[in-house]
C-alpha cells in the first residue's frame, strides 16, 4: 500500500493543491514542508505580536481553480474574502484615475468601465476600447509574443494612458516591467478578468492570513483522508530505485514525487541524469523579480477612502487599508513590485521614504507608531516575452513539477506568477499522475 502513496515536496499553494486534487481521487499523499508554516511565498507571519502576511496578494473572480479548491476544503468565501467590484483607482502626480465596472451584464460592464473611466480623455478611452476589442476579435492570441510596451505602442496607447492604466495593471499582474513583460500572458489575464464574465474581474482581498486562506484548511482536509502533512521537514535529496522514490535516506517509498517548491529548489533536488538537462537549462534561464511589502501602523483613525488604492509617480504602487480588510485600524500595507532603486535600501530608509509619500498623498499628520519591511527577493519569476517554461511532466517517469513558473500547456492558458497559476499547475500535475500511474486502479 505504501507504493501507492505520492510524495509532494513543498507545502505552498501548489503543493497543497496537488495534495487535495490527488486525495480527492482516492490517493494517499504525504506533503513535506521545510518551514513551520504552510503557504510558501504566500503565508501568514507574526511580527511583534501582529498577524500579517509574507506579502500582500489579491485574487480575482476569475480564479476559479483556487476558489473551487478553497470551497472543497471548507473555506467560506463570504467570510474569508472581501469581494469588491472591478475597480482601478490610481493617484498620480497629474491627477487621479478611476475606473469602476457598472452593474451591467457582461460584456457591457467592461465597456462601461472603460468608457466611464475618470482621469483620461475621450481619445484615450476610445483607443483603449479599440485595443481591447481588437484583442477580443483576435481571440486574445498574438501571432508572435512581444513585450507589453511594444504591444501598447503598436495599439496607439498614449504615454498618459500607459502611466495611469497600463503601468499599475501590468506590474500588479505580472510583476515585470512593461519593457520586458509578455504581452501574450497579459492578454490571457485580461481575457479572464476585464473581458470575462460579470464577476470575473471582481477584486477578492483576503480577510484572513494567507496560510489560513487555503494551505492550513487543506492540511486539515488531507488529515481526515488518510494523508499527511509534515512541516519542519526539509527534503534535501530524492532518488529512485527498484522499490520506488526515496526521500533523503528514509525507508519510505513513493509511487511518484511532485516537486512543488521554487525553481531554485527544484534545480537542487533534480536527480543527476542527462534526461533532465533540458529542464535544468529552462530553470537556469529563469530570472526573478522582488516584491517588498511595507507595513506601517498609524493611529486607529487613519483610514483610506477605499480598501485598496493605487499610487503612481513615486515609490509606492498599491496601498491596502488593513483596517477595512482585517479589522486592524490604522495598519497600512504598501506594495512595491518589481526591481527599482529602492530594492537595495535598508528597511529603515524604505519605511521612512514610503511614509513621506503617504503624507504627500493622504495628508497623514503623524509618523507611524510601528513599521516593518518584508523583502521577498525572488518573489516571482520575471514573466518575459517568449519565455520557455517547463511543463508538469519531466523526462524521468514518476517525477512531476507543480508551480506558477510552469507552462500551462497552450500559450493562451499560461498565467503569470499568481496563486491561480500555482494551483492550476498543481491540478494539471495531479491529473497527469493519475493518468500515468493509476489508470484503471481504484480503491
Amino acid at each position: 500500500m505504501g507504493m501507492q502513496r505520492i510524495a509532494i515536496i513543498g507545502g505552498g499553494y501548489a503543493g497543497m493543491a496537488a495534495g487535495v486534487s490527488l486525495a480527492a481521487a482516492g490517493r494517499q499523499v504525504c506533503v513535506f514542508e521545510g518551514a513551520k508554516t504552510l503557504g510558501g511565498r504566500a503565508r501568514g507571519v507574526e511580527l511583534d505580536g501582529r498577524q500579517l502576511d509574507n506579502g500582500q496578494h489579491i485574487l480575482i473572480g476569475a480564479y476559479r481553480t483556487l476558489l473551487g479548491l478553497m470551497q472543497q476544503v471548507g473555506v467560506d468565501e463570504r467570510t474569508a474574502l472581501l469581494r469588491l467590484p472591478l475597480t482601478l483607482q490610481q493617484r498620480t502626480p497629474h491627477g487621479d484615475f478611476r475606473m469602476v465596472a457598472p452593474d451591467w451584464p457582461a460584456p457591457l460592464h467592461s465597456l462601461g468601465a472603460l468608457l466611464g473611466a475618470q482621469g483620461i480623455g475621450w481619445g484615450d478611452k476610445l483607443s483603449l476600447v479599440k485595443l481591447m476589442l481588437g484583442a477580443q476579435l483576435a481571440g486574445f492570441r498574438l501571432a508572435t509574443d512581444c513585450s507589453v510596451l511594444a504591444w501598447l505602442e503598436q495599439g496607439g496607447q498614449s504615454p498618459q494612458l500607459i502611466e495611469r492604466f497600463w503601468q499599475p495593471l501590468v506590474v500588479a499582474a505580472l510583476n515585470t516591467p512593461l519593457e520586458t513583460a509578455s504581452a501574450q500572458i497579459l492578454l490571457n489575464v485580461l481575457r479572464d478578468s476585464l473581458m470575462g464574465g460579470r464577476h470575473d474581474g471582481d477584486l477578492l482581498i483576503p480577510r484572513v492570513d494567507f496560510t489560513a486562506l487555503f494551505p492550513q484548511p487543506a492540511a486539515d482536509w488531507l488529515a481526515a483522508r488518510r494523508s499527511e502533512v509534515r512541516t519542519s521537514c526539509l527534503v534535501r535529496r530524492i532518488a529512485r530505485d527498484a522499490a520506488g522514490w526515496q526521500l533523503d535516506d528514509g525507508d519510505e517509498r513513493f509511487a511518484a514525487v511532485v516537486l512543488a517548491v521554487s525553481p531554485q529548489r527544484v534545480a537542487d533536488l533534480l536527480p543527476e541524469t542527462a534526461a533532465l538537462d533540458t529542464l535544468r537549462e529552462q530553470l537556469a534561464a529563469l530570472h526573478y523579480q522582488p516584491i517588498q511589502t511595507v507595513y506601517l501602523q498609524y493611529a486607529p483613525d487613519v483610514r483610506l477612502e477605499t480598501p485598496m488604492l493605487g499610487v503612481a509617480g513615486g515609490l509606492c504602487q498599491w496601498v491596502f487599508d488593513r483596517g477595512q480588510i482585517h479589522g486592524t485600524p490604522g495598519m497600512l500595507a504598501v506594495v512595491l513590485s518589481a526591481r527599482g532603486d529602492y530594492s537595495d535600501w535598508d528597511a529603515t530608509t524604505l519605511a521612512r521614504r514610503v511614509h513621506e509619500e503617504l503624507v504627500q498623498h493622504f495628508g497623514l499628520a503623524e509618523p507611524p507608531q510601528w513599521s516593518r519591511v518584508i523583502h521577498e527577493k525572488r518573489a516571482t519569476f520575471a514573466c518575459a516575452a517568449n519565455l520557455s517554461r517547463p511543463g508538469n511532466a519531466t523526462a524521468v517517469p514518476g517525477l512531476w513539477l507543480a508551480g506558477d513558473y510552469t507552462a500551462g500547456g497552450q500559450a493562451d492558458m499560461t498565467y503569470p506568477a499568481t496563486l491561480e497559476g500555482a494551483v492550476r499547475s498543481a491540478c494539471a500535475a495531479a491529473e497527469g499522475i493519475l493518468k500515468q500511474h493509476f489508470a484503471g486502479i481504484s480503491f
